[in-house]
């Protein structure tokens, strides 16, 4: 009965949300209710709830000061240089510009965090979407993806987890994975190119709506600076009233944004622009004296974080007051900064809690046991012997409808010890775990992810639909490099 309750609770959110019948926030918190009531544990809503809010409060503090503080180092001008050398890689061409988003994706992966990729990535590309005209959820998608497969580094969590939950070395599990991922990492760049192919034949020619041609483009995107004058106090340039049902930010930059507005498919379309929308480079919070100041902070903070010195929370508490203290000194500058990241902030940290809502009522009654169990059971006994291709292929449905350490800590064992009896070396079951994870990083559950579309102004439906089946292909590409090169 619960497994059916849990499997019927996850399809209904997830089409609800799609169908937008329902936005997160709310289906996220009333349908688990609903369903908790069904199973007859309505009177334990509360305990579940509290305890859904009390495991994910440390992630809510983590994506609430991680957002203050790298919007603050988007501000300040820390990112500019890298958005500068994108932006110019770019021009005006819709193949370089999704090529370059899955680029700045990988690369700013490498910090391990999916709020700090998403930040920095949709602050540099979603003025240039917008200009162009080009399909947002084509931006979200190919960030998410990219961002998932490099979300295996040892430092990023799932590979932590899996030599946490079989008591393995992370290094034996990553190290011989490399060839797979960077195969699959591969993948999201031709992804991306195809992709790219496809939205220069939808947009056309390479013309900037505004009229410039693709020389003059070049121009624009060296600076990725906006035309709109520059409010005071803002960290972004004024553009025409946000569209309805925005967040009015483009970003955790402060933007006003322009009049564009998303599609129902996600497309945005870039009428009634009066410029390039980007990072500003005459923008009044610039500080290019404390530039290596911050470069220096901001090293000393993902060191800190890689090397785990203090929970993750609390390093952003601490470099994001360290950050505001620093840069802006006077109190009111401080207080605008702040009120300039308080609608993702807000709209971050709201979704998490409701979220715990969900993963509350998941774990309570019992129903990611039951759906686990009943998963793994059902694996026919011939295929012991290839227990870490089962594996793989569970990983898919698994890490995107639990969380990670829901399957890294409950499922991967049973797995593990499956395969064992069988021969199958736990190192194996273990790489093959993480080839979900480009998957799993578009999941509901995963608060990053919202991060991504309300920066994007995407409806996580609409990313839903888009990426999961490319996600899913860019895993099962990943599975199968493995068992090729024998790692699997």
């Amino acid at each position: 009965m619960l497994t059916f309750l849990g499997f019927a609770m996850i399809a209904t959110f997830l089409v609800l949300i799609m169908l937008k019948k329902m936005s997160p926030i709310a289906a996220l918190v009333l349908i688990p209710a609903l369903f908790c009531v069904f199973a007859g544990k309505g009177a334990h809503l509360g305990d579940y709830v509290i305890d859904g809010v009390g495991k994910l409060a440390p992630t809510a503090a983590m994506l609430m000061f991680a957002i203050v503080y790298f919007g603050v180092m988007i501000d300040v001008g820390l990112f500019d240089p890298i958005v500068r050398g994108i932006l110019r890689f770019c021009k005006a061409d819709p193949v370089r510009v999704v090529v370059g988003t899955a680029v700045l994706a990988a690369i700013v992966s490498l910090d391990g965090d999916g709020s700090t990729t998403f930040m920095i990535t949709v602050s540099a590309m979603y003025p240039l979407y917008k200009r162009l005209g080009l399909s947002l959820v084509v931006m979200t998608g190919v960030a998410a993806t990219a961002n998932g497969v490099m979300n295996t580094l040892p430092w990023g969590g799932p590979t932590a987890r899996a030599a946490t939950a079989l008591k393995l070395d992370a290094a034996d599990i990553f190290v011989p994975m490399i060839p797979a991922l960077a195969v699959g990492l591969l993948f999201v760049f031709v992804l991306a190119y195809v992709l790219g192919l496809k939205e220069r034949r939808r947009v056309g020619l390479l013309v900037l709506p505004g009229g410039e041609t693709e020389a003059e483009a070049e121009s624009l995107s060296l600076v990725a600076a906006g035309s709109g004058t520059t409010a005071a106090g803002s960290t972004g340039t004024t553009g025409s009233a946000p569209a309805a049902g925005s967040t009015g930010s483009t970003g955790s930059t402060g933007s006003t944004g322009s009049a564009a507005s998303a599609s129902p498919s996600g497309e945005g379309h870039g009428d009634g622009d009066d410029g390039f929308q980007g990072l500003d480079p005459q923008r009044p919070t610039l500080r290019p004296r404390l530039y290596w100041f911050n470069a220096g902070l901001t090293l000393a903070l993902l060191t800190a974080m890689i090397m785990e010195l203090l929970p993750i929370p609390v390093l952003f508490l601490l470099g994001a007051a360290l950050a505001l203290t620093v840069n802006f000194p006077h109190m009111p500058d401080q207080k605008a900064r702040i009120a300039a990241h308080a609608d993702n902030v807000l709209n971050v940290a709201g979704m998490v809690f409701a979220a715990a809502v969900f993963t509350g009522v998941l774990s309570g009654t019992g129903m990611v046991k039951h759906m686990a169990d009943w998963l793994v059971g059902a694996i026919p006994e011939g295929m012991g012997p290839y227990m870490a291709l089962v594996t793989g292929l569970l990983s898919l449905p698994l890490t995107y409808f639990m969380s990670n350490d829901g399957f890294y800590f409950g499922v991967l064992p049973v797995l593990a010890e499956a395969g064992a009896a069988h021969g199958v070396s736990p190192l194996e079951i273990a790489r093959a775990s993480l080839v979900g994870q480009a998957l799993h990083m578009s999941s509901p559950l995963v608060p990053a992810v919202y991060v991504l579309v309300g920066m994007a102004k995407v409806e996580f439906g609409d990313h839903t639909r888009f990426t999961v089946k490319w996600a899913a292909l860019t895993s099962l590409v990943v599975l199968a490099a493995g068992m090729l090169f024998g790692i699997i």
